[in-house]
């Protein structure tokens, strides 16, 4: 978390650096257990899962979310169109509010050999306009295609496997750019974040986490037009 963000944040995971920056063997043993990991850098570009069934009625599915972001102009989006989707894989997941209301948090990643990149949907009724104030002094409001949205720095998670002899642990690891998107125009309620970070911990290109929102979330179920 960014230090100077508000701990109210904490209510919404699609809010939250989710990210982490993990070994290959670490990430493909989290894959594996989740039974989401489709494909390797060997065998061409990662695929999602086709299993839809896990969504919430009336709510946008973790596989809907990896398929709209999995696209195969991604690394081009992205500025590395030399690379491919290394792996791609959708988690649901839920919140629950202070009166009990529990609302799913579904999110996809694909990884590239330079950047990762998530995405999330929220179905909650919060305002993209009020977030802004909550996620820190680097936190900057945008309009993408039409929509209210911010953009947004964190951090990610640097976790360390003790491989080579050293101690299991984490630290900060490197900069994600965010930036949050509401569903419609009229700000009602809910919300899109595609969050980007580099494999390299430099810090990475806002031009292509734009580029990447305003391809993507068009196709995503529950977006209405600007």
């Amino acid at each position: 978390m960014a230090d100077d963000s508000a701990s109210g944040k904490d209510h919404r995971p699609g809010v939250q650096a989710l990210a982490a920056v993990l070994v290959f063997a670490g990430l493909l043993g989290v894959l594996w257990a989740q039974k989401e990991f489709q494909g390797s850098s060997d065998r061409g570009p990662a695929s999602c899962s086709d299993d839809d069934h896990e969504a919430a009625r009336g709510h946008v599915s973790a596989a809907r979310l990896c398929t709209a972001l999995n696209r195969s102009d991604l690394p081009a989006l992205l500025g590395t169109p030399r690379e491919q989707a290394e792996t791609a894989y959708g988690s649901e997941s839920s919140f629950k509010d202070a009166d009990g209301t529990e609302t799913p948090s579904p999110e996809a990643e694909v990884s590239l050999k330079t950047y990762s990149v998530k995405l999330y949907a929220s179905d909650d009724d919060l305002r993209v306009g009020e977030m802004s104030g909550l996620l820190g002094r680097s936190a900057e409001s945008k309009t993408v295609l039409g929509h209210p949205a911010v953009l947004y720095s964190d951090h990610t998670i640097a976790l360390d496997f003790g491989l080579g002899g050293g101690k299991v642990g984490s630290s900060t690891g490197g900069i994600a750019r965010h930036l949050l998107v509401a569903r419609d125009a009229e700000d009602g309620g809910g919300s899109f974040e595609v969050a980007l970070w580099r494999q390299d911990d430099v810090p990475p290109d806002d031009t292509a986490l734009l580029r990447v929102a305003e391809r993507v979330l068009p196709t995503v179920p529950g977006w209405t037009g600007g």
